[in-house]
Parts: C-alpha cells; sequence; structure tokens
C-alpha cells in the first residue's frame, strides 16, 4: 500500500491509504460476513481509510439511512480498531423522512444539525473523533455562515476532527473557506466528487440545480485543486459501478458525447499493454495524476476489491499517461 498526508494542522492531519474503501452498501445490498470480509482484507492489504454517509442507505429499504455507519462500528468493535483507520462520514443529505425517493426533503446544513448529526454518527461509529466530516450536499437555505460555525463548534469540541465538501461548486468551496479562514476556524480541507477518466457533461441539470451537477469534478474545480494544492480530492464511483468493463451497464447521458469512445479505446489499449485490467489503469490514472487524485472504490466481493488493490502498484508509464491525457 502507498500512503498520502491529507490536511494541514498537526492536530487533524491523517495519513491515509491512497486508496479509500466505499462502505456505502455494507448493511444493506452487501450482507454482514462479506462486509466485514471485505473490510477485514482492506485493513490486510494496508488499507487505513474508510468511507460512509449518515443517509447510506436510505434508499435500499425505505428508512433514513444509518445501516453503512452502524456496521462499520461493529466491525470496528469487533476486531478491536482504534485511532490507526481514518474514518469519514457525512452529513446533510439524510432524509427528513424514511423514505426509498432522493428528494430536496433533506436535514441541511444548520448548526443544530451539524451537531445532532455528527452525535448520532459517532455514536454509531463507535469512535470518540470522526477523523473526517464532510459536508455531503450544498444547502443553500441555510447562512453559509452558520454552516462554516457549526461545522467549527464540533472540531472544537473534538466530535471531528478533518473537515471536508463533497458535491459543491468550486466557488461555494471558496467562499466557505474564505469565511473559515476570516473567522480564524477549521474550513474544508477535503473535496469529494464523482471524477473518473471517463468525463460526464457538467452543463446538464441536476435535481439539485439548474446549472448542471455540481457533484462531477469539472475542469473549474480542476483548475481550483492546481491553485490550491494542499487540498486532497476525493474521487467517488471512479469505476462507474463497473461501466467500464460490463456490457450490460449503460453509461449513462451524461457520457453521451464525441469524447467517449476515444477515451474508452485509449484506456482499454494501455490495459492492453500493461496487462492489467480497464479498472486498474482508471485507478492508476486518477493517483499518479500530476493532480493526485485518491479513489473511493466500492466492493460488493472481497475478489471486487482485489482488482482495486491491484492498481496501487501499477505505475503508468509516461508514454502511457501521455496517451490517455491527449484524448478530449
Amino acid at each position: 500500500m502507498k500512503y498520502r498526508i491529507i490536511g494541514s494542522s498537526p492536530d487533524t492531519r491523517r495519513e491515509v491509504s491512497v486508496l479509500s474503501l466505499g462502505a456505502m452498501t455494507f448493511g444493506t445490498t452487501v450482507d454482514e460476513a462479506t462486509s466485514f470480509a471485505i473490510l477485514d482484507r482492506f485493513v490486510e492489504a494496508g488499507g487505513t481509510f474508510i468511507d460512509t454517509s449518515n443517509n447510506y442507505a436510505f434508499w435500499v429499504h425505505g428508512t433514513q439511512g444509518g445501516e453503512s455507519e452502524q456496521l462499520v462500528g461493529r466491525w470496528l468493535r469487533s476486531r478491536g480498531i482504534g485511532d490507526e483507520i481514518t474514518i469519514a462520514t457525512k452529513l446533510g443529505a439524510r432524509p427528513n423522512q424514511p423514505t426509498q425517493t432522493f428528494s430536496l426533503d433533506v436535514e441541511g446544513l444548520s448548526a443544530k444539525v451539524i451537531r445532532e448529526s455528527a452525535e448520532r454518527s459517532r455514536e454509531y461509529l463507535g469512535i470518540e473523533k470522526i477523523h473526517l466530516l464532510y459536508a455531503h450536499i450544498m444547502d443553500e437555505r441555510t447562512p453559509l455562515e452558520e454552516t462554516v460555525q457549526g461545522f467549527a463548534e464540533v472540531v472544537a469540541d473534538g466530535v471531528a476532527g478533518l473537515l471536508g465538501a463533497s458535491n459543491h461548486w468550486s466557488w461555494r468551496i471558496e467562499r466557505a473557506r474564505a469565511l473559515a479562514a476570516a473567522a480564524g476556524v477549521p474550513g474544508y480541507e477535503v473535496l469529494q466528487h464523482h471524477h473518473s477518466y471517463l468525463r460526464q457533461r457538467t452543463d446538464i441539470p441536476s435535481m439539485r440545480s439548474p446549472d448542471g451537477n455540481q457533484g462531477l469534478v469539472s475542469g473549474d474545480l480542476l483548475s481550483y485543486l492546481r491553485a490550491n494544492p494542499s487540498l486532497t480530492q476525493v474521487a467517488y464511483s471512479p469505476l462507474i459501478s463497473g461501466a467500464y468493463v460490463r456490457d450490460d451497464k449503460p453509461l449513462g447521458p451524461g457520457f453521451d458525447h464525441a469524447g467517449t469512445q476515444p477515451r474508452l479505446k485509449a484506456i482499454r489499449e494501455v490495459a492492453t499493454e500493461t496487462g492489467a485490467t480497464v479498472n486498474q489503469v482508471v485507478l492508476s490514472w486518477l493517483m499518479g495524476g500530476d493532480i493526485p487524485v485518491l479513489p473511493l472504490v466500492g466492493a460488493s466481493s472481497v475478489a471486487q476489491l482485489e482488482e482495486s488493490l491491484g492498481a496501487v502498484d501499477l505505475d503508468l508509464t509516461p508514454e502511457q499517461r501521455a496517451k490517455l491525457d491527449s484524448v478530449h
């Protein structure tokens, strides 16, 4: 395994594995025994970065979420694992009522919600401090100053360590960070968006914005990261739920543009050259870029995890990386 430091403060920064394991489906579509086996293998391979959220996975059984956090908590306790593993969770997108439908009726990012949800997550996970706590989605109904202060207070009280933002426009991240800096309190240091070798259109309106999909890594966000190298970008769904390798898994309308097929051709050619799988090349491309990205991978079996772990030691040559990067 390889490792990277996230965060800047000596009090909260963490050394994490360059591959993060997503626990979204653990406790729902992935049963407990399989989830434990995947988590065990991840740690055995040197993995130290586990990601979940307080709303995972409400849509499976029509709940408000919490199944994933509770399972991770049971696993941590059963294995006697302490502070050596970095646990990240998110708040803000938990539905206000039990449901199987994604909607705008979610908890949001008020100071009250941040406090109550962070405390609930800490209880479910059974840990003293949430090492990395994300704002899961933007909340434009709550004043940003209140959100910034709410997160600062849970850090000050030792409930959370590092702070992050997921599915946010880059301008919104910058504004929140500026407010935090002006107030002398911690701000967002880790970002989490969807990112992969295949690029989605960012201009298609989403449920939360008529301006496009704020959950995608865009050129604007990459430029922001390049100008702020102290920030860490985590990429969720880097393997697009198996769409690189499954003919029965459609890519979706966001990938319906002229760049998709040439990039698929390039990534498959490089996979053939390396003897690795397409998925492994995608993960290696993300980890080794000039803007290094931490891929967040899911797994429903130990075999799926093994494939992702194999990407850690796959080093693309400069020629292979140039080939991939030259296709637009």
